[in-house]
């Protein structure tokens, strides 16, 4: 069976500063069929973009017993959904300072995505590299931050 490849990306312009603008991309490869999605956002955050890309790319796929690679550029997702959703989920949503965890609601949708699927895996890549589907993932993330300047 061929495998889902799903590049995520997400930006923001002007992080946690009032105002700002961010966007995600998500690019989809199944059988050589390619799909791209983006989106925008104000006042909101790098982290939260990077996550929505995720969000919005597993919600994307229909049939979740194809084994789907996820790629993407965040070290803050990639530790987040392999690693610390489970202390985060024991200990009520608390990070190691016993602090509530940033974007709960967006790590629990991301977490609820991944238990549907059968074989999935996040693999980290180097952002702005030689990547092409990461590359055309950010390019999707500028181009929507650069329709909200524009409005």
């Amino acid at each position: 069976m061929s495998e889902i490849e799903i590049y995520c990306d997400g930006g923001c312009r002007g992080n946690h500063v009032k105002n700002n603008i961010g966007a995600w991309g998500v690019v989809l490869i199944y059988k050589g069929i390619i799909k791209e999605i983006s989106g925008g956002a104000i006042n909101t955050t790098n982290n939260k973009m990077e996550l929505t890309a995720a969000i919005v790319g597993l919600s994307s796929i229909k049939n979740k017993d194809v084994p789907t690679k996820v790629y993407l550029d965040s070290a803050y997702v990639l530790n987040g959904i392999t690693n610390w959703i489970y202390g985060w989920r024991k200990n009520g949503f608390k990070d190691s300072k016993k602090q509530p965890v940033k974007n709960r609601e967006l790590w629990e949708d991301l977490y609820n995505l991944k238990c549907k699927f059968k074989n999935i895996d996040f693999i980290k890549v180097k952002g702005h590299s030689s990547n092409a589907g990461n590359n055309r993932a950010d390019e999707l993330c500028n181009i929507e931050m650069d329709k909200l300047i524009k409005e």
